[in-house]
C-alpha cells in the first residue's frame, strides 16, 4: 500500500501536540493507578486519555493500520503499516514534576520507521522526521556535526527502573561517569532527540520497549547521529567523532 508520508507526518504532529496540551491541562488533577510490571512502572489516567486520543484519530484516518501502544489500546492490522505510540514517555517525571516528558508517535512500514514525532509539551518543542527527508525541530532542520571528545561529552542515559536493569545500568555508569564530561538521566525518546539537536553529545538506552525508542531513533538517525543496532536491549548513539569511543566503553562495561 502506498502512503503519503507527509500527510502521516502532519497527523502525527497534530496528535502529539493535542496530547501534550491535554497533559498540561490535566496535570493538576491526574490520578495515579496501580503499578504495572514493577513498583516503579507507574501509569496515570492522563497516560490512558492521551493514548485514547491518539489511537482514536489514527483508527479513523487509517482503519487498516496496526497500532502498537504502551497502555494497551493497540490492534492488529492488514495494511503492513504500524503506528507505534508512547502517549507519555517519562510518566514518573510527569507525576513527580521532576523532569521532562514527551509524546512519541512513529509509523513503521514493516520493521522500518518512516515517520516519527517526539513532542515535549512544556518547552513546546516538536522534533520530527520523515525517512530520507531529514529531521527537524519546530520546522527547522537538525544536523549533527563532528562531535567532541569523551572527556568533554555530555551523555544521556536511559533505562527501565526495574531491579535487574538498575543493576545493569549501575555497572555501565560506574565506568562511564569518571571518563565522560557528565551524564544526564532522561526518558529514552528525549535522550535520542536531544542528541539530534546537539544538546547531548551521545547517549545510551538500556532495556527499553519499542514505543520508547521508535520515534527517537528515526529522528536521531535522520539528523546524522551514529547509532548502534537500535535494539530495545541496548542502543548507543553519538556524534560521529565520539561514537567509536563511547560505543566501545559502553559495550565493554555492559559485558563485564
Amino acid at each position: 500500500m502506498d502512503r503519503d508520508l507527509h500527510a502521516a507526518h502532519e497527523l502525527a504532529v497534530s496528535l502529539a501536540v493535542r496530547a501534550g496540551r491535554l497533559q498540561l491541562e490535566r496535570r493538576d488533577t491526574l490520578r495515579v493507578g496501580a503499578p504495572k510490571a514493577h513498583v516503579n512502572d507507574v501509569v496515570s489516567d492522563v497516560d490512558i486519555a492521551s493514548e485514547q486520543l491518539i489511537v482514536g484519530a489514527v483508527r479513523e484516518a487509517w482503519p487498516e493500520d496496526a497500532i502498537q501502544a504502551e497502555e494497551g489500546h493497540g490492534r492488529a492490522g492488514t495494511s503492513g503499516w504500524t503506528w507505534v505510540v508512547d502517549p507519555l514517555d517519562g510518566t514518573r517525571n510527569y507525576i513527580s514534576r521532576t523532569g521532562p516528558w514527551s509524546v512519541c508517535i512513529a509509523l513503521h512500514e514493516g520493521d522500518e520507521a518512516r515517520v516519527a514525532v517526539v513532542h515535549e509539551p512544556v518547552a513546546g518543542e516538536t522534533f520530527s522526521a520523515v525517512a530520507g527527508a531529514g529531521a527537524e525541530l519546530n520546522g527547522e532542520p537538525l544536523a549533527v556535526t563532528g562531535g567532541t571528545s569523551l572527556e568533554k561529552a555530555l551523555v544521556g542515559v536511559s533505562f527501565q527502573p526495574n531491579p535487574a536493569t538498575k543493576e545493569r545500568a549501575g555497572r555501565v555508569i560506574r565506568e562511564l561517569l569518571p571518563r565522560a564530561g557528565d551524564i544526564r538521566r532522561l526518558p529514552a525518546a528525549l535522550n535520542l532527540v536531544y542528541q539530534a539537536a546537539e544538546r547531548l553529545d551521545g547517549g545510551l538506552t538500556l532495556d527499553t520497549f519499542l514505543w520508547d525508542i521508535a520515534a527517537g531513533v528515526l529522528i536521531a538517525r535522520e539528523a546524522g547521529v551514529v547509532l548502534s543496532d537500535c535494539s530495545t536491549e541496548l542502543t548507543v548513539g553519538a556524534a560521529p567523532a565520539l561514537w567509536p569511543e563511547l560505543s566501545a566503553l559502553v559495550r565493554a562495561a555492559d559485558a563485564a
